[in-house]
């Protein structure tokens, strides 16, 4: 999808919320918060430790 589409929708989304009744409030502001997860970049993971040390911890 279209960055721009994604942050119209979340900040349409959001508005709605603001109308809602407590439950729906928090369902609608999670959607939000699912389609702005959808613009940040995943997490960057650590390489996981090749060679003779992660060799030794493997065999205990």
């Amino acid at each position: 999808m279209d960055e721009d589409f994604i942050r119209g929708r979340a900040e349409h989304i959001r508005e709605l919320a603001t109308k809602a009744d407590p439950f729906i409030q928090k369902r609608l502001l999670d959607l939000a918060d699912s389609y702005e997860r959808r613009l940040r970049p995943p997490p960057h993971t650590a390489p996981r430790a090749t060679g003779v040390y992660s060799q030794l911890q493997a065999q205990r």
